[in-house]
């Protein structure tokens, strides 16, 4: 159940002038992304700027991004919340319209122990059980940690089925790999931690530099995967000062700022995210410069 590929891309929410979402350029960047590199496209999640995203807006998201890439990539909804009821019920709404798989957040702000953290992952299973679910442990963004141990209990939930593991930390990537069954799929949340988690049995990343070089990502790993170490361990260097960048401030405001200077026409970010100074934006440019990706 929920064989996601390798390149998941976390996508960007583009915005028109007005800052109302941009359905048809969001249409349009799932279709190139899928096209470069993308197995499955991560709709709505931290980098779709989620939480100034309505529901509304995000359910629309999700059937636009399924009918722009019907056969050619995946989309798993980002339907994650700190309140349980409305993280069922988005997730309830979004499995109707065919998505693949859902994408749960760990409950931001209330910060509930472990127990807590359970229960809420393991009630959004048994609510949807025929839709495969990734757990996201972003501590830097929720304030809590989803412990190793928890991830094992949760990997034992049917239709759980891997996990964005975004902590930053290879210990805890470890310890994950080490407590789950080997078809429990872990995601880095981070591209620059993905080669060296793909060296302790992760399965692929969700990125945020796939919107750029999603292709050299897949050449990556499949590299890595058939042994040729040296060459994916060249790509990951060659890439190390785009991963770097793309976090210069608060993503993804950086990443949507290299898209914009590659001509797609995205828009700014929302409130409170806001556009990034000049001195941020030259070193970005610089590096897209030296990839030759503007």
């Amino acid at each position: 159940m929920g064989d996601f590929g390798r390149v998941l891309t976390a996508m960007i929410t583009p915005f028109k002038v007005d800052g109302s979402v941009d359905y048809d350029v969001a249409a349009e960047l799932a279709a190139h992304l899928a096209s470069n590199g993308t197995d499955t496209l991560v709709v709505c999640g931290t980098t779709g700027e989620s939480p100034t995203l309505s529901w509304d807006e995000e359910y629309q998201l999700f059937v636009e991004v399924l009918q722009a890439v019907a056969g050619k990539a995946k989309v798993i909804a980002g339907c994650g919340s700190n309140s349980t009821k409305e993280a069922i019920s988005a997730t309830q709404k979004a499995a109707k319209i065919g998505v693949h798989g859902s994408l749960q957040v760990v409950p931001y702000y209330n910060k509930p122990p472990q127990a807590g953290l359970y229960q809420h992952f393991q009630a959004i299973a048994q609510a949807c059980p025929d839709l495969p679910m990734l757990l996201y442990n972003v501590p830097g963004r929720t304030g809590q940690n989803l412990s190793s141990e928890t991830v094992a209990r949760l990997a034992e939930v049917n239709n759980i089925v891997g996990i964005k593991e975004a902590s930053g930390s290879l210990d805890q990537g470890s310890e994950i790999r080490r407590l789950t069954p080997k078809e429990f799929q872990i995601y880095a949340g981070d591209d620059s931690l993905t080669l060296p988690l793909l060296a302790i049995g992760a399965k692929g990343v969700v990125s945020v530099a796939s919107h750029l070089v999603g292709n050299q990502l897949q050449q990556m790993i499949q590299a890595f995967s058939a042994g040729k170490i040296q060459i994916a361990t060249e790509i990951h260097l060659q890439l190390f000062p785009l991963f770097k960048a793309l976090f210069l401030t608060t993503n993804p405001i950086p990443v949507k700022k290299a898209l914009k200077l590659q001509g797609w026409e995205v828009g700014s970010t929302r409130l409170p995210l806001c556009e990034t100074d000049s001195d941020i934006c030259q070193k970005l440019e610089a590096v897209l410069q030296e990839l030759s990706l503007v």
